[in-house]
């Protein structure tokens, strides 16, 4: 497995972002990234069940990092997010992402993103499509090799 890089303020990922999540991914097949989440009930709609908005966007993050990996990264802004919640997601239990490549056509890709409880079952899916960042764009926005790298395994700091 191989972990792949955090930021410092993304929602999903941030190391920093004392209101995020603080998800790490790992390569886990050629197409597959993984990451496991506990999420607090901060994030909860109804009492004990993960608001449909935090879902989409773990599901997001995970469908849009099975095309990162590599170096350089290839960075990705989702274009279309078609989520299906089929079970109530619980806040407080262990979680999995997973997140599957689908087709890439080059500057445009398709992409899976899942999430299963514990025991296997699958709470929610979504299908994504998403289109490269060109570097030129990456530039604009001020990112620093500090913003985007792999920091070491630690606790959530949820």
């Amino acid at each position: 497995m191989k972990k792949q890089a955090n930021s410092r303020q993304c929602f999903v990922c941030g190391v920093e972002n004392i209101r995020g999540l603080h998800l790490s991914f790992y390569e886990t097949n050629p197409g597959e990234v993984c990451a496991e989440v506990t999420v607090p009930e901060t994030y909860q709609g109804y009492p004990g069940v993960v608001h449909g908005g935090i879902i989409a966007a773990m599901l997001d993050e995970v469908s849009g990092r099975v095309f990162m990996g590599g170096d350089p990264p290839r960075f990705m802004f989702t274009a279309q997010l078609s989520v299906r919640y089929r079970k109530p997601v619980p806040t407080g239990k262990p979680l999995k992402l997973v997140g599957i490549a689908g087709k890439d056509k080059g500057r445009i890709v398709q992409a899976r993103g899942e999430l299963y409880d514990s025991a296997g079952t699958l709470l929610a899916e979504a299908e994504t499509i998403l289109a490269e960042i060109q570097d030129n764009a990456m530039r604009s926005f001020g990112m620093q090799p500090e913003d985007w790298m792999v920091y070491p395994d630690q606790e959530q700091k949820i």
